[in-house]
């Protein structure tokens, strides 16, 4: 029955609201929560005070909505933390470590131009683990898996591959080598080697390879850089090349030029699945002539879900951005995603989750007039924010995560 499973999505008055986004978005087994501002849902202003008082009031608002589902905060499997300043990492950290025992959420941290709100320190976002999976699943006591190797680089305070039912996510890798914990010497290319390096060691010591990857996103603190990324990465995949996001950053960790995040298919699953019911399942990468082509895959399919590569607003017949205005860049982007998910006889309202990059976070209230003619049903789950710069000089990029009831073969 998993063509009949249903996508839902919830609010609750304890956390704040938005009349574009779903504060929690669930198919499956997993739960997909928008981006979280330091918002108090009583009165509806950020809070007021220091990056700890903001980075309590984001996880305090997470912790709501993941307990008006049934869950807890150690059901997690993935925040990202987006920064106004790297600097205040230390002071989020501090109070980070309150919201978690054991065992920990992987984590992506970056800092980037702004946020949605212009007095906003700090937003997150998160994954949750869903155990009982949506209707008409039977609920499955599945087994959440954290690990660490000491082949990567390890933190006190993430882990670096979380398993959930069918799918790994890694904590974002920095080029720094795990023996001496040091950035590794070089430039961009010797960066972008040493966060791959640290990705497969990590996928190995789990016994997968960089061919279970689905999605990767790229964070750069220099665009012009993508090239030689690009000619790194391609040495690590063979054929195959996962969905992918280009994000470019302020400033990364430890003064890094790259991180790179990726999300992996896990064939055999979590415990109590039986590894004879999923090792075989299929990663499939799709692409169309109806978007803009790529030098990665378009959508990639695995289990319960698709991952939809970031989209720049350009017209697929002519390769160019389309208008120097951001309404029509915007529907441009979403047009593209729609392609894509109509390609893979999807509709716009199976996407769980949208990441919306602009280059103004001013351009908002426009982008989001396009933005809510594309979706009828139950809003996505949703995180905004500003970067310096998009490829292409583009003014919007968009991504997407979609629901796939069917799921990929050889699944009923």
């Amino acid at each position: 029955m998993s063509h009949d499973i249903i996508k839902v999505s919830k609010n609750t008055a304890n956390a704040p609201q938005n009349a574009l986004s779903t504060q929690t978005v669930a198919f499956s087994h997993y739960n997909n929560i928008s981006a979280q501002l330091p918002v108090n849902p009583n009165t509806g202003d950020i809070v007021v005070g220091n990056v700890k008082d903001q980075a309590k009031q984001c996880l305090t608002n997470i912790k709501a909505i993941v307990e008006s589902i049934g869950h807890v905060m150690d059901d997690m499997v993935k925040i990202t933390v987006f920064v106004k300043n790297i600097d205040d990492m230390d002071a989020i950290d501090e109070v980070y470590g309150t919201f978690f025992s054991a065992p920990l959420p992987t984590r992506t941290v970056v800092a980037v131009k702004a946020l949605p709100l212009s007095d906003a320190l700090v937003q997150m976002d998160a994954l949750i683990s869903n155990g009982e999976g949506t209707a008409p699943q039977a609920p499955c006591p599945l087994v959440k898996v954290s690990r660490d190797t000491q082949d990567a680089p390890t933190s006190a305070i993430s882990s670096q591959t979380v398993a959930f039912s069918h799918y790994n996510n890694l904590s974002a890798q920095l080029p720094i080598e795990p023996t001496t914990g040091k950035l590794i010497a070089g430039g961009i290319k010797q960066q972008t080697k040493q966060c791959l390096n640290n990705i497969k060691a990590v996928l190995e010591s789990i016994n997968h390879v960089m061919g279970d990857i689905v999605k990767t996103t790229i964070y750069l603190k220099d665009l012009a850089d993508i090239a030689a990324v690009n000619e790194v990465c391609s040495t690590f995949f063979n054929g195959y090349v996962p969905a992918r996001t280009i994000v470019n950053a302020t400033e990364l960790p430890m003064g890094a030029l790259v991180q790179i995040d990726t999300v992996v298919s896990h064939g055999d699953g979590t415990p109590p699945q039986p590894q004879e019911d999923s090792r075989f399942i299929m990663i499939e990468a799709s692409n169309t002539n109806n978007a803009p082509k790529a030098p990665y895959s378009h959508t990639v399919a695995f289990s319960h879900y698709n991952h939809v590569s970031g989209q720049l607003p350009i017209d697929a017949t002519t390769g160019e951005i389309v208008s120097p205005d951001v309404a029509e860049q915007t529907k441009q982007c979403l047009n593209n995603i729609k392609a894509i998910i109509e390609s893979v006889a999807h509709v716009m309202d199976d996407v769980v989750k949208v990441n919306i990059q602009v280059a103004n976070i001013e351009d908002m209230d426009a982008i989001d007039q396009v933005y809510s003619n594309f979706f009828k049903k139950e809003l996505p789950a949703r995180t905004v924010f500003a970067v310096s710069t998009l490829p292409m000089g583009a003014l919007v990029q968009i991504d997407a995560v979609i629901s796939n009831c069917e799921g990929t073969p050889p699944q009923a």
